[in-house]
């Protein structure tokens, strides 16, 4: 969806992400990457024992992931703008594929060159389960003339 600038988006329009499998290397690099080491991510033995039975995916990396199934093309996005009521409302475990499905909620211009956009995010899951939900807001470009 961010393949296409801010006056050529409509509110209501929709996109499905392709889909992406999370990894125990993903956790493990994830981890050595922002330095949360928390057992429920990392260790097999101690995350058996929770509410989860297993290790889980940092809600972080879950977001970060979801960033990078967005297709962006070169020159539509000047920047990220936010993201508003962020919730992981289920776990990602090792093994989950998930994907990412957007809604346009509304648009505000700033200027005569670009404006917010203001996305629903879902990601979703190969169960079609909502894993996490937020409202992200993107700065985008107008087509040139």
């Amino acid at each position: 969806m961010l393949d296409r600038y801010y006056d050529e988006l409509e509110v209501g329009a929709t996109w499905r992400s392709r889909g992406r499998t999370i990894t125990e290397a993903d956790i493990v690099m994830f981890a050595a990457f922002s330095g949360d080491w928390y057992p429920l991510h990392t260790d097999r033995e101690w995350a058996a024992k929770t509410q989860f039975g297993q290790r889980i995916a940092h809600g972080l990396l879950v977001l970060s992931v979801c960033s990078g199934l967005w297709n962006i093309a070169p020159g539509t996005v000047v920047a990220f703008y936010g993201i508003d009521k962020l919730r992981f409302t289920a776990p990602t475990f090792i093994g989950d594929t998930i994907h990412v499905e957007l809604e346009v909620l509304a648009k505000e211009d700033r200027g005569p060159d670009q404006g917010v956009v203001t996305f629903q995010m879902e990601a979703r899951n190969q169960r079609n389960e909502t894993v996490m939900v937020a409202t992200k807001k993107i700065l985008m470009r107008r087509k040139p003339a």
